[in-house]
């Protein structure tokens, strides 16, 4: 599955289209919806993305005459909208982290080979994962999983947040760091 990709040209047009015929507001929600979902779906249930997507769009619709191509373009502009929504929601994606920590790995079901393999291995990581999500913090945990579930840039994911560019790079920085020494201390523990 591959990302939409913002282009300045087709997103200015797409503005244009829609301020002329707001109807038209459908197109920009065809070209970004599948990268939005998914964004969302990775930081929470996928009931509850279902719901941030819509509500990513309609705040979108109701806000489509402040956004200004020449800031950036819509994919990031779209990706700061269900962020913020996703923040009201961070307690509960903070909860659910630890709740799959507390859980442990399932147990692995008979299958081929490489199957099992594959299951064990990110069964047993899911707990040591989720704890180092639950320990980052909300600043880190956003830039984190813009790249790693959005597959934004940098600059992406600074519009997305309305903070620079360094920001994002020393969130980055940092959220790899307590990533790999919270899974490395959870690994020789575990």
């Amino acid at each position: 599955m591959i990302a939409a990709v913002s282009e300045p040209g087709i997103d200015a047009e797409l503005v244009a289209r829609y301020r002329r015929d707001p109807e038209l507001f459908t197109d920009v929600h065809d070209r970004y919806y599948r990268d939005i979902y998914r964004y969302v779906a990775g930081r929470l249930d996928t009931q509850i993305a279902e719901d941030i997507t819509a509500e990513t769009f309609l705040l979108a619709f109701d806000q489509r005459d402040r956004f200004d191509p020449e800031l950036g373009s819509l994919r990031p502009w779209l990706f700061g909208f269900a962020t913020n929504l996703i923040a009201r929601h961070r307690r509960k994606e903070t909860r659910r982290y630890r709740a799959l920590a507390r859980l442990g790995p399932e147990p692995v079901v008979e299958g081929h080979e490489n199957r099992v393999v594959t299951s064990v291995a990110a069964q047993r990581m899911q707990p040591h994962l989720a704890r180092a999500l639950a320990a980052l913090s909300g600043g880190e945990r956003d830039v984190l999983l813009l790249v790693a579930l959005g597959q934004l840039s940098y600059d992406e994911i600074a519009q997305a947040l309305g903070i620079a560019v360094g920001t994002v790079g020393s969130r980055l920085s940092r959220a790899r760091t307590k990533m790999l020494a919270l899974i490395d201390k959870e690994m020789i523990r575990g």
